[in-house]
């Protein structure tokens, strides 16, 4: 696991929000055919096939897990694609925690908490 510095983890931030900016794009259109797909897959098990917009949409599967994986090259561990909620491992006080930020947030992080804490215990850097 990569341990970030604040510095180090805020000068990542304009590549992170571009990387998180396509994910929550393509998420957003996989989610609007996640239904279709079910569908699909049901009728494919029973001996039809076929989704209208099925290359798209794994094609946008295939950009999702891209992006994902760029993020888990560069350490970052990505919590919600939907928010684009992000977390850079770090030591404080001699413990592994977690850098906080998503979309929407500052150019810079604001944010830390315990590893088993989550976004609800937060607390300000």
């Amino acid at each position: 696991m990569k341990l970030f510095t604040v510095e180090e983890a805020n000068a990542l931030l304009p590549t992170v929000r571009k990387v998180v900016s396509r994910i929550q794009r393509t998420y957003a259109r996989v989610s609007a055919a996640q239904e279709r797909a079910r569908l699909a897959a049901a009728g494919a098990a029973q001996g039809g096939g076929g989704m209208e917009g099925g290359g798209d949409y794994v094609l946008a599967l295939s950009v999702l897990a891209e992006a994902s994986g760029e993020l888990e090259e560069l350490g970052v561990q990505l919590k919600d694609y939907e928010r684009g909620l992000i977390d850079f491992p770090a030591m404080r006080d001699g413990r592994v925690v977690l850098l906080c930020w998503q979309m929407g947030e500052g150019d810079a992080l604001e944010w830390w908490h315990d590893l088993e804490a989550g976004f609800a215990g937060r607390q300000p850097l």
